[in-house]
């Protein structure tokens, strides 16, 4: 089942391209990581998909709700709140599964918000399947480590049940064993039948992934849409014409020096009446 298809996706500002010409088609258990040089648009593509920014270019069609993780300065974890704080609240807000929609929320959130006042920490670990991760629930937000802080993200996106879970640059601050896990954690969520797209600088090796790389965001303006260059208008200059040498070497010459000057007036050949002097009245002012 296709949850996102993208095609020549972008957004175009006064200021140029954020993203251009993305082309992305996520299904249901797949795992799609962006990458790009910083400033490339990440960020922005991952929200647009999870329709929580603008695109002004290409389509974008999607099934299903869709659900945030770390996304720095839009999603992250509250200082003040533990990990377990964090969660008792998200169950709280989202409150029971109705159901009519239970068919359509996988069984572990269902059994999480079910849970959410007896142990509901444990129970959205193990939702997400993220048992093997040293989370401690009585950490505040502000002590947590990047990895901890992807972690508690995608735990939190699992509770509402989405179609589609996105999740931003989640190798930044982690060393190599702990973005392996995280890749790892990735692909098991994608193994549950939600359709997972990350942003990150690189793709760990060996992960199982369909890797998208966004370009420079300072490309050109398309040529279609650039106004040509003004272009100065021509003007004509009178040109004094140059003296003639007094030491003259040609034995044909006459030393007098009347019989070499050009006749006054004659602006082409000597007496051609027919071409007039080209006289610019700007500097004969």
């Amino acid at each position: 089942m296709r949850i996102v298809e993208a095609h020549g996706l972008g957004l175009r500002t006064r200021r140029g391209w954020v993203y251009r010409d993305v082309d992305l088609t996520a299904e249901a258990g797949e795992l799609h990581v962006v990458t790009g040089p910083p400033g490339s648009g990440r960020t922005s593509l991952l929200l647009a998909l999870a329709g929580r920014f603008p695109h002004n270019e290409g389509t974008l069609r999607t099934r299903g709700p869709a659900a945030l993780g770390q996304v720095a300065g839009v999603h992250e974890p509250d200082p003040a709140l533990t990990v377990a704080e964090h969660i008792q609240e998200r169950l709280l807000l989202l409150g029971p599964v109705p159901r009519r929609r239970r068919q359509l929320v996988p069984v572990a959130a269902v059994r999480a918000r079910r849970a959410y006042r007896r142990d509901a920490f444990a129970a959205a670990i193990a939702g997400a399947g993220f048992t093997d991760v040293p989370l401690d629930p009585d950490v505040h937000g502000r002590d947590l480590t990047p990895q901890q802080r992807q972690v508690l993200g995608l735990v939190l996106a699992t509770l509402s049940g989405p179609s589609l879970i996105v999740a931003d640059d989640v190798d930044a601050g982690s060393d190599a064993p702990e973005r392996a896990w995280l890749f790892d954690a990735l692909a098991r969520l994608a193994d549950q039948g939600y359709a997972v797209v990350a942003s990150a600088r690189a793709v760990e090796p060996g992960a199982r992934a369909v890797v998208h790389r966004l370009g420079d965001p300072s490309l050109p303006v398309r040529p279609d849409l650039s106004l040509p260059a003004p272009t100065a208008p021509a003007r004509t200059v009178a040109v004094p014409a140059q003296a003639v040498p007094t030491d003259v070497t040609d034995p044909d010459a006459t030393a007098d020096p009347d019989a070499t000057a050009e006749p006054e007036g004659a602006g082409g050949p000597a007496g051609d009446p027919t071409t007039p002097d080209i006289v610019d009245p700007e500097v004969n002012r």
